[in-house]
């Protein structure tokens, strides 16, 4: 539990100081996507495929639903402020990358044993993780580009029916 709530702490504390691109409804909106997309994954991978678990596979634990609401949501914050969205495709890539490579080193200290560790393996193991990682930042991408595209075209649609008042 210690490392969960260190991570929680720190995570948000960057995500939060480093924020210099993202408007707050759009942190709001990545916030919301993020717990959700992660809850949704992680019920079919514990509750039904139990491939792995937070802290006790046998009991409901109240603290298993942390990661999903304050963890994940802030890293991903950090993660698409930093993302060079307007950068070659290598560039992109390569952040991607060593993004991965981040969170595979973060899943590996969260497999330590307790107070440090949360996180426990069924069938599920690191390479699964490697292999995800990368499809799952991809889909925050792309989440994040559709919100942009529907604010500008709410922006554009409000800006044009104030020009015919």
């Amino acid at each position: 539990m210690i490392g969960l709530a260190t991570g929680i702490v720190v995570f948000i504390f960057i995500a939060l100081k480093i924020n210099r691109k993202l408007p707050m409804n759009h942190v709001l909106q990545i916030w919301t996507f993020s717990a959700a997309f992660q809850t949704g994954f992680d019920v079919y991978m514990i509750v039904r495929f139990k491939g792995y678990w937070y802290f006790d596979s046998e009991t409901i634990e109240y603290a298993a639903i942390l990661p999903h609401l304050l963890l994940v949501p802030a890293v991903n914050i950090i993660f698409l402020n930093g993302y060079p969205f307007n950068s070659p495709r290598i560039k992109r890539v390569l952040y991607i990358a060593i993004w991965t490579i981040g969170i595979v080193i973060y899943e590996l200290i969260t497999l330590l044993p307790e107070p440090w560790g949360f996180l426990r393996y069924g069938w599920w193991n690191i390479g699964y993780s490697a292999l995800l990682d990368p499809i799952l930042l991809y889909i925050l991408v792309q989440y994040y580009k559709l919100i942009k595209k529907l604010d500008e075209n709410e922006f554009n649609k409000s800006k044009s029916q104030h020009k015919k008042i």
